[in-house]
């Protein structure tokens, strides 16, 4: 369903709102570089931190800019239900080609209320679901059982999966147990080299937001088997990889973006800050070490 380099794109701000001229700008500079779709509003977009209508703004702001050129997975996780499902259906009519549906946070649910959870999603909205899995962040782990017993109860709606566990054998324990075309995209660029090895199409990047062209010559490379290449650039790009978790995420990737293009800001929203001098240092130097300034 989809495959390549897709960046979760930054929600740009300036002066305390959505820089709406800017997240244009860096639409047309991804697909332009070459990323193969678009996340908008996930963990990198801040959508913790931003009110329904500006979530809604930027991704009805993401689908009219792409404009078909690249199909937009719009963010609609959300620890409360209803929520999640407002958030499907806005995108939905907006023309997203999916949601992006991480597990409930805060709440804690077991496996049979994530299956509850997005079972409810899947029978109240037509949009396609692309489970994200991030414990570190939820505090609540989608395990591959629930993840293959969703996908086979909801084959038309549960396509695929953005896995950020850090445990790759996953990618093997979802494609021995769902249908060849459930699409496995890695949730950490750290990580995406040995993913795609094991079966996964690509990845959903923080680094794409930097670095679009490197990470699509990248995921092309692992597509094609050419790992003499793959492993060239992910050499190329691991330090900037590592650099954007120097500090609290998406701080050190707002950097970076200010460093390479004047019209994007460092800003972020409270309670997120800037990023350290230390983070700032690493960022700086793997920006080189990638030849990107």
């Amino acid at each position: 369903m989809f495959s390549g380099s897709i960046p979760a794109l930054v929600t740009p701000f300036r002066d305390g709102t959505f820089d709406e001229a800017a997240f244009r700008r860096l639409i047309d500079w991804q697909i332009e570089q070459g990323s193969s779709a678009l996340v908008a509003c996930g963990t990198t977009g801040e959508a913790s931190t931003i009110s329904n209508a500006e979530h809604h703004r930027v991704i009805e702001v993401c689908i009219d800019q792409a404009g078909g050129r690249v199909p937009v997975i719009a963010g609609c996780g959300s620890n409360d239900t209803n929520n999640a499902l407002l958030h499907m259906r806005f995108s939905g009519k907006a023309g997203a080609a999916a949601a992006l549906c991480v597990a409930p946070y805060y709440n804690r649910p077991g496996q049979a209320g994530l299956i509850a959870h997005f079972s409810h999603l899947a029978e109240n909205s037509d949009l396609p679901i692309v489970l994200y899995n991030v414990p570190g962040r939820t505090v609540t782990d989608i395990e591959p059982e629930t993840v293959c017993a969703l996908a086979r109860k909801f084959p038309e709606r549960i396509r695929g999966i953005k896995d950020a566990s850090g445990d790759l054998s996953r990618v093997v324990d979802h494609r021995m147990g769902i249908s060849k075309d459930f699409c496995q995209l890695s949730g950490e660029d750290e990580l995406a080299l040995m993913a795609n090895a094991a079966g996964a199409t690509g990845c959903v990047s923080v680094t794409a937001n930097v670095a679009p062209k490197l990470c699509a010559e990248f995921q092309a490379a692992c597509g094609a088997d050419d790992l003499t290449l793959a492993r060239e650039l992910n050499d190329r790009l691991y330090p900037l990889h590592r650099a954007m978790f120097g500090d609290a995420s998406p701080a050190p990737v707002k950097y970076a973006l200010s460093r390479v293009h004047e019209w994007i800001t460092p800003e972020v929203r409270l309670p997120l800050v800037e990023c350290s001098e230390r983070a700032k240092k690493a960022v700086d130097e793997a920006l080189a070490h990638a030849g990107l300034v």
